[in-house]
C-alpha cells in the first residue's frame, strides 16, 4: 500500500502551548491500546473501537467514528502498524456488507513494538514475548537483556522502547524494523546519558555507598 506524503504516527504529538497530547494522538493511542488488549474480534472492528473509546469518554460513538476510520485507513494500516485480521458476518444492513462481512484488526509485529511504548497498554510482558517470537536473528540479540531488564526495571526498559518509537514518529530513524537500538546512538538524549552515568557510578560504589545512594533515592522518588 502506497503511503501518502506526510503520513506519520502521531501518538506522541502535543499542543505547543499546553504540552498536552493532541486529540489525534489520544485517538491513535486508544486504538492501539484496544487492539493490544482485546481478544474479542467485535471490539476490534471500526465500530467496536469507536464504541469502546466513546464509552470511556461518555460521548456518542458516531461522533468519533470518522476519526477512527481515518486513523486506521490512512495512518495505522498504511504504516503497517495494524492490519485486517478477519471479517465478522453481518445479518442486517447492505447486502454487500452481509456478503463480505465487517473487518476487524490486529497489531502487526511493528504495531506490537509501538504498543510497548504506550503506558496505557496492559500485559506488556506478554506483548514483549510475542514480539521476540517473531524477531529475526539480529533482533534476538536483544531478547535476553531486554526481557531480564523488563522484569527488574520495567519503567526503565519500556522508556527505552518509548524513545525508540518516538524517534521513528519524529522521523529521526527511518523505520521501526528491524529493531536495532543502535539506531538511537546518533540521537542525543540527556536522560539516557544521565542514566548511563548513574549506573556506571553505582557499580563502582562500595556496598555501603550503594545502600546510601538507594536511601537517598528513596527519599526523593
Amino acid at each position: 500500500m502506497k503511503i501518502k506524503s506526510g503520513t506519520h504516527l502521531s501518538i506522541f504529538d502535543t499542543f505547543k502551548i499546553k504540552g498536552e497530547l493532541t486529540g489525534e494522538a489520544n485517538r491513535q493511542r486508544a486504538i492501539i491500546t484496544i487492539l493490544a488488549n482485546s481478544a474479542n474480534p467485535a471490539d476490534r472492528t471500526r465500530t467496536g473501537i469507536s464504541q469502546r473509546i466513546a464509552k470511556e469518554k461518555g460521548i456518542s460513538w458516531k461522533n468519533i467514528y470518522s476519526g477512527i476510520f481515518r486513523d486506521l485507513d490512512e495512518i495505522l494500516i498504511p504504516l503497517e502498524i495494524s492490519k485486517e485480521d478477519g471479517r465478522l458476518p453481518l445479518r442486517r444492513g447492505p447486502k454487500a456488507l452481509q456478503e463480505n462481512g465487517i473487518p476487524y484488526y490486529h497489531l502487526t509485529k511493528k504495531g506490537v513494538l509501538v504498543a510497548l511504548s504506550i503506558s496505557e497498554v496492559k500485559n506488556r510482558e506478554r506483548l514483549l514475548q510475542a514480539f521476540f517470537l517473531k524477531s529475526d536473528s539480529k533482533e534476538k540479540e536483544y531478547e535476553k537483556i531486554i526481557t531480564s531488564l523488563s522484569e527488574i526495571s520495567p519503567n526503565f526498559t519500556y522508556s527505552i522502547v518509548q524513545k525508540y518509537v518516538k524517534a521513528f514518529c519524529e522521523n529521526k530513524i527511518a523505520d521501526l524494523l528491524p529493531f536495532h537500538l543502535s539506531k538511537l546512538k546518533s540521537i542525543p538524549d540527556e536522560s539516557l546519558i544521565i542514566q548511563k552515568e548513574i549506573l556506571g557510578a553505582f557499580l563502582k560504589l562500595s556496598k555501603q555507598g550503594k545502600e546510601d545512594v538507594i536511601k537517598l533515592l528513596d527519599e526523593i522518588a
